[in-house]
C-alpha cells in the first residue's frame, strides 16, 4: 500500500528529502544542548568558571538557534510535499472517476466520493505533512539520546529502559481498539455529506413542501451519529496523551530516587542528573511523537483503503484492443439484447430486444413508466454495456469503436437537464468547444433559444448558476437540446426532452430538426403522442420487452396499449 501512494510524491522528491535531512539535522543540534548543559553545571557552576559558563551558553544559544532554522525549513519543505502529494492523489483519484461508466458509478454513492476526495485525501496529505518529522526525529532522538544517555550513566538507563516495553504494550492496546472506530467515523461523515447534498440538491422542493424542519430533524440524526463516533474514537485517542504522561511521570519519579541516591554516594554529579533527565525527556517526547504517529497512521489506512477502493475498481467500459472503426452513417441495430444493472439481479431489464433503425430515420419510443425507455438507448453510446446480445452501429458492435469516438459521434440529452455554472455560451460550448458563432446561432435556431435569448440581461452571456439556476425548466431543456446539435451528431437522442416545452414550440423543434438534422438518426423517447406521431417507426416498449413497432397509423388502428395512450391524452385536452 505504502509503495503504491509513494508514487504521488513524485514531483516533490527533492522536497521530501531535504525534510527529512533537515529534521535529522535539527536533531542533532537539539541533542547537543543538554550535553552542554550537564558540562556547564558540573565544570563551570561548580568552579564558578563564569567564562566557562558563558562559552558553554553562547554554544547552547547557537544550537538553539540552528535548531530553530532548521525546523523551520523542515516545515516548509514537509508542507510542500505534503500539498503537492495530496494535489497529485486528488487528480489522479478524479481521473479516475471521469473514466467510471454508469454502472461503476452505481457502485458508490455520490456523497461517499465527494469525502473521499477530500476528507480522506486531507487526512493522507496531513499524515504525510506532520508525519515527516515525527518519524524522522523520533527514531533518531531516541537512538542518539540513548547513547549520550548511556555515556552519561549506564545504571540509569536500565531504569528507563524498563518504561519503553510498557508504554509500547499499552499504546498498542490503544491503537487496536481506534483502528476500526476511524472505518465508522469515515462512514459516519458520508452519511453527513448524504444528507446534506441531497437536501440542498432538492432545496426548492424541500421549501414547497414546508419540510425545513423534517429534514433538519433527518440531519440532526446523522449529525448526532458522527458526533458519538467522533467523541467514542477521540475518547479512545486521548489515551495515549493519558498512558503517555503516566508512564513519563513514573519514569521521571524513579530516576530522580535512583539518581539522587548516586549523587549522594558519589556515584553520579548533579549536572550528569540535570543532563540525563534532559536526554530522558527527549526520548519519552520522541515515544510521544511516535505513538502519535502511530494513531495518524491509523486513521491514514482506513482512509488510504477507502480511496484505492476507487483506484481498483475496474472499469467495466473501456476501449477494447482493436477499437479502430469509425461511426460514418447513424444506423442502429439491436440484436436479441438483453439487459440487467447488476448481474446478481434475478430479472432482467431488457428482454429479448431486436430493434433495426436505418441511418437518417427518427424514431419514437413510448411506454409507460418503468418500461426501460431510458435505459434501451443508454446502450447506444456504451453509458452501460448489454448483458448479452449485440447493439451495433453503422453494421458494427459498439465495442469495436472507441468510446470517446463513440459518444462524440452520439448526442444524448438526458432526463434530467444538467447545465454548470457560468454563461449560456460557456454551457453550449460543452457541444462543440470551437463552434463558431454562426454554429451556435444555427443550433439556437433549431433548439428554439433564440425566442427567449434575446430577453436575458446579456443574453448568450448571462451568467446561469448552479444546476441552471436563473432559466426556466422548459428554456433549460431548450439549451440542453441547442448544446447537443453543436456536436453535429450522427445519432440524436432525445430522452423526454421536451416534456416542459409547450406543444407549439416543441412542433417548431421538431421541423428544425428534421429540416436541419435530415442525415441525422433522431430517437425520441417521450409521454406525448404528439412528440412521436410524425416518426418513421413508432417503438412501445412494456415491461422492458417491445410490445409492437409501427407507424403512427398503424398503431393506432389496432395496438390496444397505444390506443389507451391516445385515447387518454385526447380525453385530457378535450377536459
Amino acid at each position: 500500500m505504502l509503495k503504491r501512494f509513494a508514487g504521488y510524491t513524485g514531483k516533490y522528491k527533492k522536497e521530501l528529502i531535504l525534510a527529512v535531512i533537515f529534521a535529522i539535522a535539527e536533531c542533532g543540534f537539539e541533542l547537543i544542548i543538554p550535553f552542554l548543559m550537564a558540562d556547564m553545571v558540573d565544570v563551570g557552576v561548580a568552579n564558578r568558571d563564569l567564562p566557562y559558563i558563558f562559552t558553554r551558553s553562547a554554544i547552547m544559544v547557537v544550537c538553539a538557534v540552528v535548531s530553530l532554522v532548521l525546523g523551520t525549513l523542515y516545515n516548509r519543505m514537509a508542507a510542500v510535499a505534503g500539498m503537492g502529494f495530496g494535489a497529485q492523489l486528488r487528480r489522479a483519484e478524479y481521473e479516475k472517476i471521469q473514466q467510471f461508466s454508469f454502472s461503476n458509478l452505481d457502485h458508490f454513492q455520490t456523497s461517499s466520493i465527494v469525502t473521499r476526495l477530500t476528507s480522506d485525501v486531507n487526512i493522507l496529505q496531513n499524515a504525510l505533512s506532520n508525519g515527516i518529522r515525527p518519524i524522522v526525529r523520533g527514531p533518531a532522538m531516541i537512538i542518539m539520546g540513548l547513547v549520550m544517555a548511556l555515556l552519561i550513566n549506564y545504571k540509569l538507563t536500565l531504569v528507563f529502559l524498563v518504561a519503553i516495553p510498557v508504554l509500547a504494550g499499552l499504546l498498542l492496546l490503544i491503537m487496536r481498539k481506534l483502528r476500526p472506530m476511524y472505518g465508522k467515523l469515515q462512514h459516519a461523515l458520508d452519511k453527513v455529506n448524504s444528507i446534506v447534498q441531497e437536501n440542498l440538491t432538492a432545496i426548492r422542493v424541500v421549501k414547497a413542501y414546508v419540510r425545513g424542519q423534517t429534514e433538519s430533524e433527518k440531519f440532526g440524526t446523522v449529525n448526532e451519529e458522527l458526533q458519538k463516533t467522533s467523541e467514542k474514537a477521540f475518547g479512545y485517542a486521548v489515551l495515549n496523551t493519558t498512558v503517555f504522561q503516566g508512564v513519563m511521570y513514573a519514569t521521571i519519579v524513579c530516576l530522580l530516587w535512583f539518581g539522587g541516591g548516586l549523587v549522594q554516594t558519589g556515584g553520579m554529579q548533579v549536572g550528569q542528573l540535570t543532563g540525563f533527565l534532559s536526554y530522558v525527556l527527549l526520548i519519552l517526547n520522541s515515544l510521544m511523537m511516535i505513538s502519535g504517529v502511530f494513531m495518524m497512521l491509523t486513521r491514514s489506512i482506513t482512509s488510504a483503503r477507502r480511496i484505492l477502493e476507487i483506484m481498483d475498481e475496474p472499469i467495466d467500459i473501456a476501449d477494447h484492443e482493436n477499437a479502430t472503426n469509425t461511426v460514418q452513417h447513424g444506423s442502429v441495430e439491436f440484436r436479441q439484447v438483453y439487459f440487467k444493472y447488476q448481474q446478481s439481479a434475478k430479472e432482467f431489464v431488457l428482454s429479448n430486444i431486436n430493434i433495426s433503425i436505418k441511418a437518417g430515420q427518427t424514431i419514437g419510443i413510448i411506454g409507460g413508466t418503468g418500461s426501460a425507455k431510458t435505459s434501451l438507448v443508454q446502450l447506444i453510446p456504451r453509458l452501460y454495456d448489454v448483458s448479452s446480445g449485440q447493439v451495433l452501429v453503422d453494421g458494427h458492435d459498439v465495442k469495436s469503436y472507441p468510446v470517446a469516438h463513440l459518444r462524440n459521434a452520439i448526442a444524448m440529452v438526458l432526463q434530467n437537464n444538467t447545465l454548470f455554472s457560468g454563461t449560456i455560451r460557456e454551457n453550449l460550448l460543452w457541444g462543440n468547444p470551437t463552434a463558431t458563432a454562426a454554429q451556435i446561432d444555427r443550433a439556437c435556431q433549431i433548439a428554439c433559444v433564440t425566442d427567449f435569448i434575446d430577453k436575458l440581461p446579456n443574453g448568450l452571456n448571462t451568467v446561469l448558476g448552479q444546476q441552471g439556476a436563473g432559466v426556466s425548466g422548459g428554456q433549460r431543456q431548450r439549451i440542453c437540446i441547442a448544446r447537443a446539435l453543436l456536436k453535429n451528431p450522427k445519432v440524436l437522442i432525445l430522452d423526454d426532452s421536451t416534456s416542459a416545452v409547450d406543444t407549439a414550440t416543441e412542433a417548431r423543434i421538431r421541423a428544425g430538426l428534421a429540416s436541419g438534422l435530415a442525415g441525422t438518426t433522431k430517437i425520441i423517447i417521450a409521454q406525448r403522442i404528439t412528440s412521436v406521431e410524425h416518426a418513421d417507426q413508432i417503438i412501445i416498449l412494456e415491461n422492458g420487452q417491445i410490445n409492437e413497432i409501427g407507424t403512427h397509423q398503424q398503431l393506432l388502428a389496432h395496438n390496444p396499449i397505444y390506443q389507451d395512450i391516445v385515447a387518454a391524452q385526447q380525453k385530457g385536452v378535450a377536459g
